[in-house]
């Protein structure tokens, strides 16, 4: 199981080095690890399980950010409707991801971006696309599409960039006028 203690700090310079391409067919080791990061994201975002275990709540989770210089990340959106009783949860794994086309739109989450690997606040917003297209493949080496909007299209673009070596804190603009370019979400 992935304890908090497994996910690197800003410190770690392994952060910083842009990941491989993965290979095909997926390792099983690869395998084990993706359904531990969604394992981990799930219980970091159920309230009672995260203060239990000490979880800070996580939507994203790359391979990089547990020390594995890999081209995948997995995001665990929580999609719990009013009317719905508990909380459910939609899954993505991600691997070899490219961004194939995006909105000219730019936005910003108005609450700001966290990560996993800082633990501290940060002050500052991250200009991101309003809507991209990922191209990718799941666990079994197949190739997709997937079009993400709001949201979800930051959280896809923070953990591409864990992959290409970027940390959210290296994108933050303090700008007041370009900020009033862009649209919060």
């Amino acid at each position: 199981m992935l304890k908090p203690e497994d996910i690197l700090d800003e410190v770690d310079k392994r952060l910083y080095k842009i990941s491989e391409e993965v290979k095909f067919p997926l390792p099983k080791e690869d395998k084990k690890k993706i359904k531990e990061m969604l394992d981990y994201l799930k219980k970091s975002q159920i309230e009672e399980i995260a203060e239990k275990l000490n979880l800070r709540p996580g939507m994203g989770l790359s391979a990089v950010q547990i020390g594995i210089l890999k081209r995948y990340f997995v995001i665990v959106e929580e999609i719990t409707t009013e009317k719905d009783k508990e909380q459910k949860f939609k899954n993505y794994i991600i691997i070899n991801p490219k961004i194939i086309s995006h909105s000219e739109e730019i936005i910003y989450s108005e609450v700001g971006e966290g990560c996993l690997s800082v633990n501290r606040d940060v002050e500052g917003i991250v200009p991101r696309y309003a809507r991209t297209t990922i191209e990718a493949y799941d666990e079994d080496g197949n190739k997709f599409e997937i079009r993400v909007r709001e949201e979800l299209s930051i959280a896809f673009q923070h953990e591409i960039d864990h992959l290409n070596g970027i940390l959210f804190t290296q994108r933050i603009i303090n700008d007041e006028q370009t900020k009033n370019t862009m649209r919060a979400i």
